[in-house]
Formats: C-alpha cells, sequence, structure tokens
C-alpha cells in the first residue's frame, strides 16, 4: 500500500549568476508572487565585493508557515551562467535531492556543482530568450521555478505587471512570454517538486520589506524626523527608504561629507530638539566613538544605526557578521553608559527602531542599534504586524523656567532638557565634566555625581518584557542575538519535535545588562548553548562578563561569510560534548 507522505512545509531556491543577469530582479518578483499566492517567505542576497559585476545571489525560502531564515540545503538551484561559481560554493550547499537548472550554452557544468550529487537539467535560457522579443534569461528561470513549485502563472504575471510596468508594456508582455516558455519547458523536463503551492489562504495583509526598510519605518514611528549620514554598505538602504518618507512628513535627510559630520549634525539636530539618527557600519561607527562620548555627557538623545558587516578594516562589506559587538558595548572612552539595542529578525527591525528612538528620547541618550547585513538586506514576507505607541517623549523644561539646572541631579537621573531659545532655559552643553547647572568642572565630587547620574537612568529605568524575546522550557537554553536568532528558533523547533524541550533567550537590550531578568529566564537551566557570529566568541564573552551562567555552556560560534544554518545549532544542540 502506498504510503501518504506529509508535503514539505517550506522549499528553498538559489538563483545565481554574473552581475547584470538579474538574478535578484527575479528573486524579488518570486518572493512577491509567493506572497500574493499566499505564502511566507524569505530572500536573502549575495554580491562580491566589486562595485559593479561580479557575482550575484538570491536565497529564496518560501513557506506556508513564517519563514525564521535559510534551511541547511537548497532544493532547487537555478544557474543562469557558471561565471565565478566557485565563490558561491560555500555559501550554496546541495545535495542528492538538490535540482540544478542551468543554461547547455553556459559550459560544461563545473565540478564543485556535479560533486555534490545534485541532479542537473539542462533549459537553453538564451537560446528561448533570443527567441522572444525582449526576452531575458532570468524570466525564463523565472517561469521553470513557477513551474516546479506550481505557483499560478496568472498570479506572477500581475506581479511582473507592477515590477516591470515603469518600463513599458513591452517589457511586461515580454517578461509573461518568457515565464509561460520556462514553465513549459520545465514541464517537458518531467521533473518534479515535493513542495507544492496550496491553494491560497490568505488571510488579512502580509508585508514585503526589507530589514533596512523596516529600520526606516520603524524609526519614523518613533518620532525621527532628521537623518545625517553618509552612505555605507550595507547600511546605505535604511537612508535611500528614509530620504523620501521623511520629506513626506515635513522631515529633513542630509547626506554628510562623511561619517565625523553625520554624527555631529544628529547631536546638534537633537540639541535643538528634533528626534535624531544616523546609519552607518563598523568603519563609520568606529569613526564616531569621540562624538557618541560627547552625546553621553551632554546627555543628547541620538540613535546610530549600525548595520554589521565582515569585519576588521574594510573587511568584507557586503557579507554579514556579528563582530561590532564589542565595539557598540565597550568602544567609547571614559566611562560613557549608553544604550545598546538589537534586532532580532526583520520583523523585529520595525519593532526595535521604534523602540531604541523611544529610549533614547527618553532616557536623554546615545542608543547604538545593531543589526547586520543578513537582516538589513533580507526581505522577508510576514503578517502585517501591530501598530505599537510608546507614551513617554523627552523631557523638555519649561518656557520661564527659573532657575534653571540642565544636570540637576534627580531620582531618576533625568532631568528637564531647555531647547535653545527657551526664556530661561540657557546653559552650557559641551564635553566637559560639570556641575549640575552646566558649568565645567574638574572636581571629584562633581565627577562622580554626574557619572552616578548617567548610569542611574538606565539602571532603573523599566524596560519590561522587551529586553529579550524568551521562549520554551527546559533544562537547556540556547542563548542568542541577532540574526542569529532565526536559525536558533527553528533548531529549537526541531529538537522539540525530536523530544528534546529547549529554551530560547535571545537578547534585544544589550545595554544596561538586565541581570535580575536574564536570571529568572534561565532558571532552572542546567546547560546553555550559546549561539553567535564572530570568531572571537564576542558575545559569549559578554555574557560571562555580566551574568551568572549554569556550570555547563557550550558555545557554537563561527564568522561571517557564512550564515549560521538551523541544522549547525541543532546538531550542536543535540550532540553535547
Amino acid at each position: 500500500m502506498a504510503v501518504e507522505r506529509t508535503p514539505p512545509e517550506t522549499v528553498t531556491i538559489a538563483m545565481t549568476g554574473a552581475g547584470g543577469a538579474g538574478v535578484v530582479t527575479a528573486g524579488q518578483i518570486l518572493l512577491e508572487t509567493a506572497a500574493a499566492a499566499g505564502l511566507f517567505g524569505q530572500m536573502a542576497r549575495a554580491a562580491g565585493p566589486q562595485i559593479r559585476g561580479g557575482e550575484s545571489a538570491a536565497y529564496i525560502r518560501l513557506g506556508t508557515r513564517p519563514v525564521m531564515s535559510q534551511d541547511d540545503t537548497y532544493e532547487i538551484h537555478v544557474a543562469f551562467d557558471w561565471a565565478n561559481i566557485e565563490r558561491f560554493a560555500a555559501e550554496l550547499p546541495l545535495d542528492g535531492g538538490s535540482l540544478v537548472i542551468c543554461d547547455p550554452a553556459a559550459g560544461e557544468v563545473p565540478e564543485v556543482i556535479t560533486s555534490t550529487g545534485a541532479r542537473i537539467v539542462e533549459i537553453p535560457l538564451k537560446k528561448m530568450a533570443k527567441e522572444i522579443p525582449g526576452g531575458r534569461p532570468n524570466m525564463i528561470g523565472l517561469g521553470a521555478v513557477a513551474a516546479l513549485i506550481g505557483l499560478p502563472l496568472e498570479t506572477m504575471a500581475a506581479t511582473l505587471d507592477k515590477a516591470l510596468g515603469r518600463k513599458g508594456r513591452e517589457a511586461v508582455e515580454s517578461g509573461i512570454v518568457c515565464i509561460r516558455a520556462g514553465s513549459a519547458a520545465l514541464g517537458e523536463s518531467g521533473v518534479r517538486c515535493s513542495f507544492k503551492v496550496p491553494a491560497s489562504t490568505l488571510d488579512g495583509e502580509r508585508w514585503n520589506i526589507s530589514g533596512n526598510e523596516a529600520t526606516g519605518l520603524g524609526a519614523i514611528r518613533g518620532g525621527l524626523r532628521f537623518v545625517a549620514a553618509y552612505p555605507i554598505t550595507p547600511a546605505t538602504e535604511v537612508l535611500e527608504w528614509l530620504a523620501p518618507n521623511l520629506e513626506k512628513l515635513g522631515g529633513v535627510l542630509v547626506q554628510a561629507e562623511d561619517e565625523l559630520a553625520s554624527i555631529n549634525m544628529i547631536i546638534g539636530g537633537s540639541f535643538g530638539g528634533v528626534p535624531s539618527l544616523t546609519a552607518t557600519s563598523g568603519p563609520g561607527l568606529a569613526l564616531m566613538m569621540e562624538s557618541i562620548g560627547l552625546a553621553v555627557a551632554s546627555e543628547v538623545p541620538v540613535v546610530i544605526v549600525n548595520v554589521m558587516r565582515g569585519g576588521p578594516s574594510t573587511g568584507i562589506p557586503t557579507k554579514s557578521e556579528q563582530s561590532d559587538l564589542n565595539i557598540a558595548l565597550y568602544g567609547l572612552h571614559g566611562d560613557a553608559p549608553h544604550l545598546v539595542t538589537a534586532a532580532n529578525s526583520v520583523e523585529d527591525c520595525l519593532f526595535t527602531a521604534h523602540w531604541s528612538v523611544h529610549l533614547a528620547e527618553v532616557l536623554q541618550t546615545p542608543a547604538i542599534f545593531l543589526t547586520d547585513q543578513s537582516l538589513g538586506q533580507t526581505r522577508t514576507v510576514f503578517e502585517r504586524p501591530a501598530d505599537l505607541a510608546f507614551a513617554g517623549k523627552r523631557e523638555i523644561a519649561a518656557a520661564g523656567v527659573t532657575g534653571y539646572r540642565r544636570y540637576a541631579v534627580t531620582d531618576s537621573g533625568v532631568s528637564p532638557m531647555a531647547i535653545p531659545g527657551t526664556p530661561g532655559g540657557e546653559y552650557v552643553a559641551d564635553g566637559l565634566e560639570h556641575t549640575p547647572n552646566g558649568r565645567p568642572s574638574s572636581q571629584s565630587e562633581d565627577h562622580l555625581e554626574q557619572l552616578e547620574k548617567r548610569q542611574r537612568k538606565l539602571d532603573n529605568h523599566d524596560y519590561g518584557d522587551h529586553w529579550a524575546d524568551v521562549s520554551g522550557d527546559g533544562e537547556v537554553a540556547i542563548v542568542t542575538w541577532g540574526s542569529s536568532t532565526g536559525p536558533s528558533r527553528e533548531a529549537r523547533d526541531r529538537a522539540r519535535d525530536q523530544g528534546l524541550d529547549a529554551r530560547l533567550v535571545s537578547m534585544r537590550l544589550l545595554a544596561p545588562a538586565q541581570v535580575e531578568r536574564f536570571q529568572a529566564a534561565i532558571e532552572g537551566v542546567e546547560r546553555v548553548l550559546v549561539v553567535e557570529q564572530s570568531h572571537s566568541r564576542q558575545f559569549f564573552r559578554y555574557l560571562r562578563a555580566h551574568y551568572d551562567l549554569p556550570a555547563e555552556v557550550k558555545v557554537f560560534n563561527q564568522p561571517g561569510p557564512l550564515p549560521i544554518r538551523p541544522g549547525q545549532v541543532l546538531e550542536a544542540l543535540v550532540n553535547w560534548s
């Protein structure tokens, strides 16, 4: 008797080719079509260090449930050519169950592909495209994928109309002919895929958004109205999204001449009473450190978005890594308490950016908000999140205030800030230590008083449950942060299916340390698996410095540019030694 098999919940697809082959465009159309068909999904992208040309890849995972990360292997690989494929080899895990669609005109299939045992199916992508006026191989390949997984061609045609409409009807019609041709060619090959798109069950609004776009939207929701920044990979899309959208709300974005100017401009904007932000990556953050200290000392709220990439120095600009943690936590000179927050998913970029602006304003201090290339440049389809509103705002001194002391010592550590021009609210704001009224002082009692004031306002604030995402139960816990959360969460779910219960603690607030909350989260835990994407175990060393961990701790860490995959975390969790 035939065994009824449950269809898989997700399918993984990789598209690769030389720069200009339209790989990312095809991936975005595929993701958008899948969303319209009722699926969830995620698309990560990869590129080489070249300004133009070089290699390009889109890594897509689609599913009937929310997608948290890329999977362990790719079931479908569409190779538009073999240019620089060796550079993708480590990022492109294939096996005997994988299917590779390629063009025979591209030449012999490289050994790095054939050695995986993947099945090879040849479709003449370029030849077919040439036979269609305005045809492109990427659209032929897209049609083949649609047929393979059962995406309705009419849904893809509607997506093409939206994506290519600005190029005119000829481009749209050509694209539709191409996807139909690719679909027919795949059908003739006789290959099949175990994943099939079910009848649409779309209920409610879905968002298709990148982490960088979500960061911009969250910051605007938090009240952001001024941005000054210098473009840098992979943070530039934050600025590209904010520029037109800030303008709609009466806000302003200035492209500064460098990162030093950027940080000083936003300190000035915030000093003038406007919630302000800059976005950068590791090299830019390093340049900003002295001025962030100025914001700490003068108690001027600013938000610095740091979209991490591989380092040190110029490092690997187009790949992801979580190796800016140390500089974010400890890079300022002197005792300079500040906020460090981190998003743990593309969707969470929206919330944590909003929360970071809120915290900076309420606590009148800099907030360094960490994401990375993996989160920032990955697009994810998820259900529309709930609208959130934080009630607190910056405490402002009233007009006509008498005896004003900008840095008055209060129980909360927060003192009212006078906006320039406020009658009676004049004070000196600079980087020198000062008395409560702002007068420069080198006296030990003034220094101690202000040090404790700046620390107290961070320590005494109630961050609520937002400090971390805590879920699950059991005597073993996975403790992680940032983009390592997605694969860790999926690994936890797989372990549960195998009979191993585990907790997950994904930390969103890294500074100030939340000692009591952390200890409550791991109460009863006997073993901790720390998961992070850094070579020197920065997150583990941070945990060990600030928290009491169980006697038995295991660390799974790897540097970029390779992503952490769920199977790796699961293996580390199950095969405890």
